[in-house]
């Protein structure tokens, strides 16, 4: 075949179907998809405890309540990180996020934003994790 100088050709194999599909080149696809998942989790929960400051010099007055249920989203983000192996941590995952754009509504506007930004990640990593895994 008349490859261009320096590619290889897309190694295929063959699927129930018969066809031949394209190979993700990873040795162990699931295991990278967990891995980016927990990641994307563990940045989450130390960017979480680390907002906490500055959205209270953004001028909210955070409460304890407030403050105690940022932690809490913090730690179960840490949790669910080392969790991933199971089919149901990432839609907890996904859940995470909901409730931090529900923080958004409840004690700051800031806390929205970041479940927003977190939120478009997680589901840029469960559109990932789809086409790797299929």
């Amino acid at each position: 075949m008349n490859e261009p100088a320096g590619t290889e050709p897309v190694r295929t194999e063959p699927t129930a179907g018969g066809t031949d599909a394209p190979r993700s080149g990873l040795r162990n696809p699931a295991a990278a998809v967990r891995g980016i998942g927990a990641g994307g989790l563990a940045a989450e929960g130390i960017v979480l405890l680390l907002a906490i400051r500055p959205v209270q010099v953004l001028g909210a007055h955070l409460t304890g309540l407030a403050v105690t249920v940022i932690v809490v989203l913090a730690v179960l983000c840490l949790a669910l990180a080392g969790l991933m192996r199971h089919a149901w941590a990432w839609w907890a995952g996904a859940a995470v996020q909901v409730a931090l754009v529900a923080c958004g509504f409840v004690f700051h506007a800031s806390l929205g934003v970041l479940g927003v930004i977190f939120g478009l990640l997680w589901g840029y990593l469960l559109w990932v994790r789809r086409s790797v895994l299929r």
